[in-house]
C-alpha cells in the first residue's frame, strides 16, 4: 500500500483534497484547489509517530509537508474528520503500512517549546509570554496592521477594516468601563499599548499598562512618546503581580486570562478586585471554551507546543463564577465569537500579503507556525470550539452601590 492509498482511506474523496507523496503515489486531481504534498520520509515519520494535529504540524513547520493552496481552506476541508468508516481490517492494514515510520521519531522543529520550572510561576510565565510575543515587532506589524492590536476586534459590519474594528473594540471597552476624564486606568497584559493610548487620548484618563514582553513595552512606550501623552500614560515591562499602585477607577484585562491558568483564577481576580476603588469596574476579555466539558488545555496540542505554552481556556460560566466569588458583581457579558473569526481572517490575509518579508524577518519555520495557527484558530471560532467573552464586573461600594447607570449605553449609532 502506497502512502496515497493510506490518505485516500482516511480522507474521503468528497473532501476535495488531493495528495501526493515522495514515494511517487498520488490521489486526486493535480489541479485541485488544495493539495497536500508529503515531501520526505521524515514528514511521514512525524505524522505516523504522532498521529494527531501535533504530527501534522511538525511535518508542516519543518517543511516536510507542503500545503498547496490556502491553509484555511485546507483545514476547513479536513476538519472535523470522521474515521468511523475505517473498519478493523483496514486499520490493521494501515498500521502495518505505517509501522516503519512509527518506529522512527525525528527531532521536532526548533519552534516547538517545552517549558521548565513550576507551571505558572513568574519565571515560567515570563518564558511562555516571551516565546510568543517577542518574535519581532516588525513581524507583528505585518500581521496585525497599524493598530498593533493582538486581540479580537469588534466589527460594526463584515466589511469594516481591521483598523476600524480594533478602534471599535477599544472604544467598547472604554464605554463598558465608564471611563471619564480624570479617572485612573490599569491595563494588565497591555500588549503594544493600544488600549492605554486609546483611553488616554479619547477619554482623558491616566493609564498604566503592564506586559511581560520587553519588545511590547518598548514599542508601546515609544508610541506614547510620539503621541505626546507620556505625562498621562506609561507601559511597563513587568509582571502584573508586581504592580505597587492601587485605587484604580477601572481595570481592563484584554487577552491575559488565557495565560493565567485555571487554578490561579481566584488569586488573579482577587488581586484585580483589591486594586480597584469602590464602584470601580473591571472588564475581562478572554478566549473561552464553549463549556467546561473538555480539558482546559492539551499538553501535546499544536497550540501548547508551538504557540501558547501553558495557555488554558475555561468556559465562560466558570470565569464569571470565579469573578463573582472574588467579590465582583457581574453587570454585563457577551460573546464575540464571530468577531474573532473575522479578525483572524484579516490577520491571515495580512500575513499572506507580507509573506516574503515575514519569512525574512522571523524565519520560514516561524512564519509557517503562524500561518497554520491563525487559520486553525479562525476555523475554531467558526465551528464554535472556542469563543471570545467580555465580562464586566464592578466592586460594590458601601450600601451596595454599583455606580452603574440603570441602562448602559454601549452601542454607537
Amino acid at each position: 500500500m502506497k502512502l496515497a492509498e493510506v490518505f485516500a482511506t482516511v480522507v474521503p474523496a468528497e473532501r476535495g483534497v488531493a495528495f501526493r507523496a515522495f514515494d511517487g503515489s498520488s490521489v486526486g486531481p493535480p489541479d485541485a484547489e488544495v493539495i497536500l504534498d508529503l515531501k520526505s520520509p521524515r514528514g511521514a515519520q512525524f505524522i505516523a509517530s504522532s498521529p494527531s494535529q501535533l504530527g501534522l504540524a511538525r511535518a508542516y513547520v519543518s517543511g516536510d509537508l507542503e500545503i498547496i493552496g490556502d491553509a484555511y481552506q485546507a483545514l476547513s476541508r479536513l476538519y472535523p474528520l470522521d474515521t468511523s468508516h475505517i473498519g478493523v481490517k483496514e486499520k490493521a492494514k494501515l498500521a502495518k503500512q505505517l509501522l516503519p515510520y512509527v518506529l522512527s521519531r525525528p527531532t521536532p522543529p526548533p519552534q516547538e517549546r517545552k517549558l521548565s520550572g513550576r507551571r505558572h510561576s513568574k519565571s515560567r510565565d515570563a518564558d511562555a509570554i516571551q516565546h510568543h510575543y517577542d518574535v519581532s515587532n516588525l513581524f507583528y506589524s505585518w500581521v496585525l496592521g497599524p493598530s498593533m492590536a493582538y486581540t479580537c476586534a469588534v466589527f460594526p459590519n463584515e466589511n469594516a477594516t481591521l483598523e476600524a474594528a480594533q478602534e471599535a473594540k477599544f472604544d467598547l471597552v472604554c464605554r463598558k468601563l465608564g471611563l471619564k476624564s480624570g479617572m485612573k486606568l490599569l491595563d494588565v497584559g497591555c500588549g503594544w499599548g493600544g488600549m492605554v493610548r486609546h483611553a488616554v487620548k479619547n477619554y482623558g484618563v491616566t493609564a498604566i499598562g503592564v506586559t511581560l514582553s520587553q519588545q511590547q513595552a518598548q514599542h508601546a512606550q515609544a508610541a506614547i512618546e510620539r503621541d505626546g501623552i507620556s505625562g498621562r500614560a506609561q507601559v511597563r515591562f513587568s509582571d502584573y503581580r508586581d504592580l505597587p499602585e492601587s485605587n484604580f477607577d477601572a481595570i481592563s484585562s484584554i487577552g491575559l486570562t488565557e495565560h493565567i491558568g485555571r487554578a490561579n483564577y481566584p488569586a488573579y481576580f482577587s488581586f484585580l478586585y483589591n486594586k480597584l476603588k469602590p464602584e470601580g469596574r473591571m472588564l475581562n476579555h478572554t478566549i473561552t471554551r464553549p463549556n467546561d466539558a473538555v480539558p482546559t488545555h492539551y499538553k501535546t496540542s499544536f497550540i501548547n507546543r508551538y504557540v501558547f505554552p501553558d495557555g488554558e481556556l475555561s468556559g465562560p460560566g466558570h470565569i464569571m463564577s470565579t469573578m463573582n466569588s472574588e467579590g465582583f458583581e457581574i453587570r454585563h457579558a457577551e460573546n464575540l465569537r464571530e468577531h474573532y473569526a473575522l479578525t483572524l481572517k484579516r490577520w491571515c490575509d495580512n500575513l499572506e500579503s507580507h509573506w516574503d518579508e515575514a519569512v525574512a524577518e522571523a524565519g520560514l519555520g516561524t512564519a509557517r507556525v503562524w500561518r497554520l495557527y491563525m487559520a486553525a484558530s479562525r476555523l475554531g471560532f467558526e465551528l464554535n470550539t472556542i469563543q471570545l467573552h467580555q465580562t464586566l464586573g464592578v466592586k460594590l461600594a458601601n450600601g451596595f452601590k454599583s455606580g452603574v447607570p440603570l441602562r448602559m449605553q454601549l452601542d454607537v449609532a
